[in-house]
């Protein structure tokens, strides 16, 4: 079972969170090769409705003691950019594309995805671009190829 672990860590991300369970980005997920989703969606307003079909399944949860178990079974991870929920999915050599909350006041956490984007261990977006500019993870070795707008790709090195 191919998944995707959606995390937003001890935070609330609601754009995120309504962004990836919307039909449209559940259909781009599993039109990708992805058959589970699981949303960890912090203090949220936003809580989709957890579902399973033949084909896909929506798991969704506030918080666990550790993140470790769903990180390790996600063939890609979708964060905040929160310095440990990033660390944390490095650290088990997982693709991950950070997700910068637009609204945080003096973002810190976008100076974090732009340097560890620069190093060359995630790929970073918004919201508002997450289908639109990547997600589309082709993988071969010990690369990572994440499809851009424009056709142009990005190889990523996971350690």
């Amino acid at each position: 079972m191919k998944c995707v672990f959606v995390t937003v860590g001890t935070t609330s991300f609601d754009d995120l969170i309504a962004c990836v369970s919307a039909p449209d980005s559940l259909q781009k997920i599993e039109s990708l090769g992805y058959n589970r989703l699981i949303l960890q969606i912090g203090r949220g307003t936003v809580v989709p409705e957890p579902f399973s079909t033949e084909s896909f399944t929506l798991d969704v949860y506030r918080y666990k003691d550790s993140l470790k178990e769903d990180i390790q079974k996600a063939d890609l991870v979708i964060s905040h950019a929160g310095a440990g929920s990033c660390l944390e999915a490095l650290e088990k050599g997982k693709p991950l594309v950070v997700v910068i909350n637009e609204k945080l006041m003096n973002n810190h956490q976008l100076e974090l995805a732009k340097q560890l984007h620069k190093e060359g261990h995630l790929f970073y977006c918004t919201c508002r671009l997450i289908f639109k500019k990547c997600l589309l993870v082709v993988e071969g070795g010990d690369k990572e190829i994440l499809w851009v707008a424009g056709g142009s790709q990005l190889g990523l090195k996971f350690c």
